[in-house]
């Protein structure tokens, strides 16, 4: 196939993810998703997760068919509670209120596509987190480090929100917002990269054109 198949395109505004796709050293651009989801009635939440990402990856694919899009999606889930991403600083204090103190868990699904042959593969990856007791000073001292905006259950653990927290069981980089582990399979998958020998022991990451 000719290089135009190969391009890959993140279907994502998040700084974020953009910065965990530069990790693994693959060529891609950021176009993002017009798309705005909101789970339907009754929806269960990996339902929801796992739809958000497909439509966002279809809406740019649809506008890039030669391209292959990756999208992601990610939402933090506590009891039977969806937290999205909080309205205002009241918002966000609520939520951190039902945070603390207590396990969550965040779902983060993960799409790769491409129009023009059809080829897609989709995944989801769900981590456990658990908040420290946090007091309510704790808790306007956070929210006046302005991390919470555009960010699922008002916090970020890449950054002080990960001071609030005091476990994590799964994969960290799913909580920032990509499964960076997983990301990497599904690419190799779609032979846009492989892992190749550089020496004993070591390797080097290689982008197959």
């Amino acid at each position: 196939m000719g290089s135009r198949y190969n391009k890959l395109i993140l279907a994502s505004s998040s700084p974020r993810r953009r910065e965990l796709m530069e990790i693994l050293g693959v060529p891609f651009s950021v176009v993002p998703s017009r798309v705005e989801e909101e789970p339907r009635s009754g929806e269960r939440f990996r339902v929801f997760v796992r739809r958000a990402a497909r439509e966002k990856g279809e809406e740019v694919a649809g506008r890039h068919p030669e391209a292959f899009v990756l999208s992601a999606d990610t939402v933090v889930v506590v009891g039977d509670r969806l937290l999205g991403k909080p309205k205002n600083r009241a918002d966000a204090a609520r939520m951190l209120g039902l945070l603390q103190g207590r396990e969550h868990r965040v779902h983060t699904a993960v799409c790769l596509l491409r129009r023009v042959d059809r080829y897609a593969d989709e995944a989801i990856d769900t981590t456990r987190v658990t908040f420290r007791p946090l007091t309510p000073a704790e808790i306007r001292g956070y929210l006046r480090a302005g991390e919470s905006e555009d960010k699922a259950g008002a916090y970020a653990a890449q950054g002080r929100g990960n001071l609030l927290i005091e476990r994590i069981t799964g994969s960290y980089t799913n909580v920032v917002g990509l499964p960076i582990t997983r990301v990497f399979g599904m690419l190799a998958n779609a032979g846009l990269v492989a892992l190749s020998r550089s020496g004993p022991g070591w390797y080097r990451l290689r982008c197959r054109r």
